[in-house]
């Protein structure tokens, strides 16, 4: 039994799009094997432009369709630049569980980002990075969440990165357990999008709330002048392949999406390939919904996202 079905079954944790064919929508005759999140990065200009209030990302999710809503810590600047942040947490805390419970929906996990690096080679910045991430945790547990998502980038080094992730996992891993919080490694840059050599990395790993979160379109090994995140990408991890080897210790899915043509489909992705390699693992926990283009806004691109998903399942074995 893979770890998400396991969470699933345990329970620990919109308008029609023209990107859409009307036709595919009006067939609809079965239940998705999985559950829908918005992740909050998917508006993230809209609350970086200050168009749209962090706090109102429940609000705005339940009015898209969504059951369940995936928190993008780097999005909220009250907390990340506050001097005192134990506070600042607190009203987080407060204000994010009150909106999801005021618009019925379900706080699934927190992304985090901007607290430091849990896999590089310097001891004292790593302990730093696991001090950090303990207080995301104790507030996911607060929020009923069933994770926290960490970056793992450190070092060039396999042998090394294998080692420096793995100790952070297991230090974060030991903590999370006793706050029933899953710790989710996703596939993210650099070594992290080696699908291969991040399963190698949770071998070393003793806890079994450890896991991943795999995205279905960061697979990037290397950018052009080995940049982080805006260089053309010159090396790529197969996708397909990626995928496949991290779902047997998944806790949860990211469905990316960054353009569709006339039809609907991700020009990059095969949803539907995709989508058989989770329910052939034996997932069924939540998949959410990450639109990160810029032809579409961000409102049309989550609903051509969440419509291509549903539209994809229907065509499963």
């Amino acid at each position: 039994m893979v770890a998400g079905t396991a969470y699933a079954g345990l329970g620990l944790y919109a308008c029609e799009n023209l990107q859409t064919p009307r036709k595919a929508l009006s067939k609809r005759s079965k239940a998705p094997f999985f559950k829908l999140s918005l992740a909050q990065w998917s508006l993230h200009r809209a609350i970086e432009n200050q168009t749209l209030n962090p706090y109102d990302f429940a609000q705005k999710a339940k009015e898209l369709g969504f059951e369940g809503i995936e928190y993008v810590n780097a999005l909220y600047p009250d907390v990340m630049q506050a001097k005192d942040k134990p506070s600042a947490l607190k009203n987080f805390i407060t204000q994010s569980n009150e909106a999801a419970k005021t618009h019925s929906v379900k706080n699934v996990l927190i992304m985090i980002d901007g607290e430091g690096d849990l896999a590089v080679s310097d001891k004292n910045q790593r302990t730093l990075a696991i001090e950090n991430h303990k207080r995301w945790i104790e507030a996911a547990a607060e929020m009923q969440c069933h994770a926290i998502r960490i970056n793992l980038f450190g070092e060039r080094n396999p042998n090394a990165w294998i080692a420096q992730a793995s100790e952070s996992m297991n230090a974060l891993g030991e903590f999370a357990h006793t706050h029933n919080i899953n710790v989710l490694v996703e596939n993210h840059g650099y070594l992290s999008s080696n699908a291969a050599l991040v399963m190698q990395m949770l071998e070393k790993v003793q806890h079994p709330n450890c896991g991943t979160l795999p995205d279905f379109g960061n697979f990037c090994l290397e950018r052009d002048g080995g940049a982080r995140w805006d260089g053309d990408c010159i090396q790529e991890y197969d996708r397909y392949l990626g995928v496949k080897e991290l779902l047997p210790k998944a806790f949860a899915v990211s469905a990316k999406a960054h353009d569709f043509d006339d039809n609907g489909n991700e020009i990059h992705t095969d949803y539907t390939r995709m989508l058989q390699l989770v329910k052939d693992a034996g997932y069924s926990g939540y998949i959410g919904v990450e639109y990160e283009g810029d032809r579409l806004s961000e409102i049309d691109g989550i609903t051509a996202t969440k419509n291509l998903l549903l539209a994809s399942a229907e065509k499963l074995i």
